[in-house]
């Protein structure tokens, strides 16, 4: 039998569900905000290929950085030596507000004038 876990940490918002979200708060068609929403992942996704950071200010930063290649092991052969080749890997920082809403942290919030 299985059991639906609805922890925060097993909840997710999906692209569905922001196409139906903001059709209804905006009026607009969903197949229109659908391609506004895929639109906008491609440009980000064709940015950071290109090696540019994709900044939305106050929401956050996407960046591609370069790990190091590595040693590691093979968990199945411990005494077996990896090498982990050098990889780029997508990064997001998040912005100060953002930051601020998710943990809660109202005090070092920037006071609007």
């Amino acid at each position: 039998m299985q059991t639906e876990d609805n922890s925060p940490s097993h909840k997710r918002t999906t692209k569905r569900d922001l196409v139906m979200r903001i059709s209804e708060e905006t009026g607009l068609i969903q197949q229109d905000v659908h391609e506004v929403i895929q639109k906008t992942l491609d440009y980000i996704t064709e940015s950071l290929t290109r090696g540019e950071n994709v900044e939305f200010r106050n929401f956050g930063v996407f960046e591609v950085t370069e790990r190091k290649s590595r040693i590691g092991r093979n968990p199945n052969k411990p005494d077996q030596v990896v090498t982990i080749p050098t990889r780029k890997v997508v990064k997001f920082k998040p912005g100060k507000v953002m930051k601020h809403q998710v943990t809660g942290d109202l005090v070092s919030l920037p006071v609007k004038k």
